[in-house]
């Protein structure tokens, strides 16, 4: 037994001698592996592994720098790609360049405490298998400011990292169909992190998913496919925030105890067009937000969802869109106060069958109340009671509001109102309408 265990000890001793001591990458810091090609464990980088050729590898001066200093770069372009893992502030003054070169992820945040500051990143990979983008946060407590991300599939992907700062950054994703770009900013099983005032064009969509205590403040998105989107996040906090000409503004799916306020949210248009939407979303607050022209306003379904749970939709002014709020089912529990309804071709409509009766309308102030206010309480004498006539047709069956407005239409429903052909159906009672339109916050 005793000379069986010497040559095996002696056997390994061989294959220690015969490994290469220099260029042996460590297990956690192959650059294959983070940022889709390269390794950031080779000490000179060979002409083949850079993603344009010619300029400076970025990664070298990174290594180069202290712990915790301060790497100023020059006015220039660098090459990528660079993985960082240690406390470092690297400030581009907003002309220092980072290319990718059309492969894989350009910049990888593999540590806590760093600083990415005035810096552009260009030219990341085209995968959506490997998520390519111009970078990737994988750490916590760091802080990405006023940095620009342009040509790169997916903008700031942020995954398992908690109380970063993402802060007045340009993204943008790659110039393809809505469908093929990528998210310009992902949050994944990410908590408490801020993202605030930021602006995100012609990117896909902003994605909280699994991520919660997050604030999302003074963002603005133009021209994507879900300005926000959140599903399965708890407690998050959405405020001050500009989203236009989006297929969707804000959407809450699978998720409870999020705050939307002080949002201004337009032109959310086409067949699929929605400012705000709830899809079994519980406990959850829209107050004091804008929501104008819009397919459709506010969109409920199936919410609130979880039992003795509330929607609260209060203080908000919803205006000329097509619809302004629109439930899905019958599921009651939503409170909706104090708003104001103006300009929209129907302010309140439903499908999927039951009614809206189970929620509690109270103090909105409504453009087609035909009440009046003799004592001057600014308060309707009479409820506000909305009935659906001709409109049932395309609550109920989707495909006929084609024909909504036609002639035909507005001649039908002119008849039922004058001489009803079934007892029409009640839509909302308001018991104390506005009679004043309250001021709209700016």
């Amino acid at each position: 037994m005793r000379w069986r265990l010497v040559i095996i000890v002696a056997f390994i001793a061989v294959l220690a001698a015969a490994s290469p001591d220099e260029g042996e990458a460590p297990p956690d810091m192959a650059l294959a592996d983070k940022a889709g090609w390269g390794a950031s464990w080779e000490p000179t980088p060979k002409p083949t592994m850079q993603a344009v050729a010619g300029l400076p590898w970025l990664q070298e001066l990174v290594d180069a720098a202290p712990e915790g200093g301060v790497l100023a770069l020059a006015p220039g372009r660098y090459s990528g790609p660079v993985v960082l893992s240690k406390k470092l502030l690297i400030d581009g003054g907003g002309k220092a360049i980072i290319e990718g070169g059309g492969k894989g992820t350009v910049f990888t945040l593999e540590t806590s405490g760093a600083t990415l500051r005035g810096l552009v990143f260009t030219g990341s990979g085209e995968s959506h298998n490997s998520d390519d983008a111009c970078l990737n946060v994988r750490g916590h407590q760091n802080r990405i400011e006023e940095n620009r991300f342009e040509d790169c599939l997916f903008g700031v992907d942020l995954k398992q990292s908690n109380e970063n700062v993402l802060r007045k950054n340009f993204i943008r994703s790659y110039p393809v169909s809505l469908g093929l770009r990528g998210d310009a900013i992902r949050l994944w099983y990410s908590m408490k992190n801020l993202v605030e005032e930021n602006e995100a064009v012609d990117s896909r969509d902003i994605v909280v998913w699994y991520s919660n205590g997050n604030i999302i403040r003074k963002n603005v998105g133009r021209r994507g496919r879900y300005s926000l989107h959140f599903m399965y996040a708890q407690h998050n906090v959405v405020e001050d925030n500009q989203f236009f000409d989006n297929s969707v503004g804000i959407y809450v799916m699978y998720t409870d105890g999020v705050e939307i306020r002080r949002n201004l949210i337009s032109h959310s248009v086409g067949a699929t067009g929605m400012g705000i939407g709830f899809m079994e979303a519980s406990d959850s607050v829209l107050e004091g937000n804008q929501v104008v022209y819009c397919a459709i306003g506010i969109s409920s379904d199936k919410s609130p969802y979880q039992p003795d749970s509330t929607i609260t939709i209060k203080d908000n002014r919803i205006a000329y869109n097509g619809v302004g709020i629109t439930f899905v089912g019958d599921k009651a529990g939503t409170l909706i106060e104090g708003n104001v309804f103006e300009g929209n071709i129907d302010n309140i409509g439903k499908s999927g069958g039951g009614g809206t009766t189970g929620n509690v309308f109270r103090a909105n102030f409504w453009d087609d109340y035909q009440g009046f206010d003799r004592d001057g309480d600014a308060v309707g004498d009479t409820a506000y009671e909305l009935y659906a006539y001709s409109d049932i047709l395309w609550m109920e069956e989707p495909s006929a509001r084609f024909f909504k407005n036609a002639p035909l239409m507005e001649a039908i429903d002119f008849l039922e109102r004058l001489a009803p052909f079934s007892a029409p159906e009640l839509m909302v009672r308001d018991d104390a309408p506005r009679f004043v339109k309250p001021a709209v916050q700016p």
